[in-house]
């Protein structure tokens, strides 16, 4: 429809990654010379969405959605200086000028269905052929524009195997302290869809060898070690290597729910055992009251503020966690290693 219109579409991103690969893609994103209004009119099946990237939605049956945007140039804000946290970007532009402003550059590339061409002005290809995470770009000026760009380098060497390249994960380790400028719950949203990836032991280990991890969750590095050699980081590994499990095991046939409370529990599991003593013998009464308090406010505190975690999933947590002993002794006994 976009080509008798006479318009430009490719596709682009990670599906051409992922098709590069020999995966199957989960999402299939489409890039195109017209504008949004222009896409609003075109499709009557759809919506605009996004405050920074307007983006139009293009609904079809069974629940399939694929999301087209305009082709941009660069922001004025990401243009030589320290230019603005997190800008908006609206300004249209051509098909370089859009694979310049992307991430990295093995998700930079584009797909010409007529013509079954991949067009790459960043180097892309060679980059998925050497198997390398690079960014598009100046590495340090484009994380200090958008920090969560950092995580998306460590996602995707973990999702794809691929190493970083030296002068991205240079720019990574200077400017790690950056990430708590985004807002708490972007960070809250990008931990979540690392912990329901399917990936999440391999992403741990990526952040461990970073200065990310210790920038993410400091409270991990009380004991003074770092690089997850410490205790507390390998029983963590362990717990995130069994949620994988699951979510590997997932299909559209039978999918996967894991709520949020749960998933940081887990991810708060190792942490809170050596913090609280868990799990500890069953405590009644006001000891149990107390320790509950302790727990709750230490949550609170250390992941709770920082990450905007509703207070309902932080009572669910504690409540989850003070209620260990009692999981454990109705499970297959104390002395199991798997609690």
């Amino acid at each position: 429809r976009l080509r008798d219109a006479g318009f430009k579409g490719y596709l682009v991103g990670g599906g051409v990654r992922d098709l590069f690969l020999g995966k199957e893609p989960k999402d299939f994103d489409i890039s195109t010379d017209a504008r949004p209004g222009q896409l609003r009119r075109l499709f009557r099946n759809s919506r605009t969405s996004g405050r920074r990237f307007r983006l139009v939605q293009v609904f079809f049956r069974g629940n399939k959605i694929i999301e087209v945007s305009t082709l941009r140039s660069k922001s004025e804000y990401e243009e030589d200086g320290e230019g603005e946290l997190l800008a908006s970007n609206n300004t249209f532009g051509t098909l370089e000028e859009d694979a310049f402003r992307r991430d990295l550059t093995i998700n930079a590339l584009f797909y010409e269905i007529e013509n079954r061409t991949v067009i790459d002005y960043v180097g892309g290809v060679e980059d998925l052929h050497r198997g390398v995470i690079r960014m598009v770009g100046d590495p340090g000026q484009r994380f200090s524009h958008d920090p969560v760009r950092m995580l998306r380098v460590v996602r995707h060497a973990a999702r794809t195997g691929f190493s970083i390249d030296p002068a991205t994960n240079a720019a990574l380790q200077q400017h790690s302290g950056e990430l708590m400028r985004c807002p708490p719950s972007r960070l809250r949203d990008e931990i979540l869809k690392d912990l329901r990836s399917g990936s999440a032991r391999p992403w741990a280990e990526q952040c461990m060898a970073t200065a990310l991890w210790p920038a993410l969750f400091p409270f991990y590095q009380e004991g003074g070690q770092t690089g997850g050699r410490d205790e507390a980081s390998q029983a963590l590994l362990r717990i995130l290597g069994e949620i994988d499990q699951v979510y590997q095991a997932a299909s559209e046939e039978n999918p996967v729910h894991i709520e949020d409370y749960f998933l940081f529990a887990a991810l708060l599991l190792p942490w809170v055992s050596r913090q609280f003593n868990l799990p500890a013998e069953r405590l009644r009464g006001p000891q149990f009251h107390e320790r509950f308090a302790a727990l709750r406010d230490a949550i609170g505190e250390q992941f709770g503020m920082p990450f905007n975690i509703p207070r309902m999933a932080k009572e669910r947590i504690s409540t989850l966690m003070i209620n260990l002993s009692t999981l454990h002794h109705a499970g297959n006994g104390k002395d199991d290693p798997k609690w």
